[in-house]
């Protein structure tokens, strides 16, 4: 459902994914003017959304009062104005400042901007609203904007993260006093498919923490390097700052490693990349006997495997092919040599046999007693009552009509 996608591939450059398919590149200079054919294709893409369902939610990127980007904008207000849709300004109380947020925001636009809010929303808020009130009547008397509602915070809900600010956001929602298995996962500076970690924290007893931190690295029972938007800057900034090292020092005493997409291309010999960085063949963290070589075309599958007789589902969105030279195991079209673990597969650890008996195997080998709850809720039953959680939430303490009211369009909802 994302027509655009600017993939990070420096501070300077980002990768064009238009309708899931490479194109080309967006400098920083042209970030403000040069996007015209990209705005095109995403009013396409809504308008061919339209013509097939009754709603559509648009979600918009970044903040709508970016005013330095606002006359290229098609993500935000540029999509509303051109579309006619009403807005929704919500703000997230939990990072603070949320008066100031939603006021500047309002007040940065001009008055046929101002013109499709239609009503503010507030979300992850603790305590009495009755407290919250008076400032929520303030605001709608110095803008005009009605608030729709106040969701209060949900503790059992950590839903699929995309906003690098999000990830590991179920860190604060969960308890590790029972952990006996701790999994440290490094916070790389292009971050992506936190779901394969959230998977993982899923389990009782198993703590997963993001980190930047070389001895949390070295101390925990198993380190994981997750997915990345830019493999070879993120290994460039892994060597920088020190956290190669730790990794090094895992494998020499048979520490437990795990590589997901980007993070098994890092733990190869080698990577030849002319595609994402342009920076050819360079050495990889040499912890796998692979190569991986960077194709012009992304891989794009939804594959399916077995491990130990587990069966695994799983997908895949890559740009680098692993070539496999040397005496591994198999492991999920990946490989595994002694405790290092590397796959491109995406979601394979939302699968609940396979996740738990691996877990087994990287907890003896840590020498840490943790196993499984074999009555604990599926990963898919814990979304499941996660979705409902909020949809009941929504239910309770939004005015639907409010939100509803200016989404009747030529007699549809």
């Amino acid at each position: 459902m994302n027509p655009v996608l600017l993939k990070p591939g420096s501070d300077q450059r980002s990768h064009i994914v238009l309708r899931g398919r490479p194109y080309g590149t967006l400098e920083s200079g042209e970030y403000a003017n040069g996007r015209d054919h990209l705005a095109a294709a995403a009013f396409a893409a809504y308008d061919e959304l339209a013509d097939r369902f009754d709603v559509i939610i648009c979600e918009g990127a970044g903040s709508p009062a970016e005013i330095n980007l606002r006359g290229s904008d098609y993500v935000n207000l540029g999509l509303a104005r051109a579309k006619g849709l009403p807005v929704v300004v919500v703000g997230d109380i939990d990072r603070g400042g949320v008066f100031a947020s939603l006021y500047g925001t309002v007040a940065l636009l001009d008055s046929d901007d101002q013109e499709l809010i239609k009503a503010f929303l507030i979300n992850k808020f603790r305590g009495d609203v009755g407290v919250l009130q008076p400032g929520l009547d303030e605001l709608t008397r110095r803008t005009g904007v009605p608030f729709a509602g106040v969701l209060p915070w949900l503790p059992d809900v950590w839903l699929d993260a995309e906003d690098s600010l999000a990830v590991g956001s179920w860190q604060r929602q969960r308890g590790s006093l029972d952990a006996a298995l701790h999994v440290a996962v490094v916070r790389l500076p292009r971050m992506s498919n936190a779901t394969d970690v959230e998977a993982l924290a899923a389990e009782p007893g198993i703590e997963v923490f993001i980190t930047t931190d070389a001895g949390a690295v070295a101390a925990a029972d198993l380190a994981v390097l997750p997915g990345t938007r830019s493999t070879v800057s993120d290994l460039d900034w892994l060597r920088r700052t020190g956290l190669a090292e730790p990794f090094h020092d895992r494998v020499r005493r048979g520490a437990p490693v795990l590589g997901i997409c980007g993070g098994y291309q890092m733990l190869a010999q080698a990577i030849d990349d002319s595609v994402e960085s342009g920076r050819g063949m360079i050495e990889g963290l040499g912890l796998l006997p692979v190569k991986i070589s960077f194709q012009a075309d992304k891989v794009l599958q939804r594959p399916v495997g077995t491990w130990c007789g587990h069966q695994v589902e799983a997908y895949e969105i890559h740009h680098g092919v692993a070539e496999i030279d040397g005496e591994t195991e198999p492991f999920l079209d990946g490989c595994h040599l002694d405790q290092v673990w590397g796959t491109m597969w995406h979601g394979a650890f939302e699968n609940d046999g396979f996740r738990r008996a691996w877990l087994c195997e990287i907890a003896t080998a840590a020498e840490s007693e943790w196993r499984p709850v074999l009555a604990a809720p599926t990963y898919g039953a814990r979304r499941e009552t996660m979705i409902n959680t909020l949809a009941d939430a929504v239910e309770q303490f939004v005015d639907l009509d409010l939100l509803l009211a200016g989404t009747r369009v030529a007699g549809r909802l």
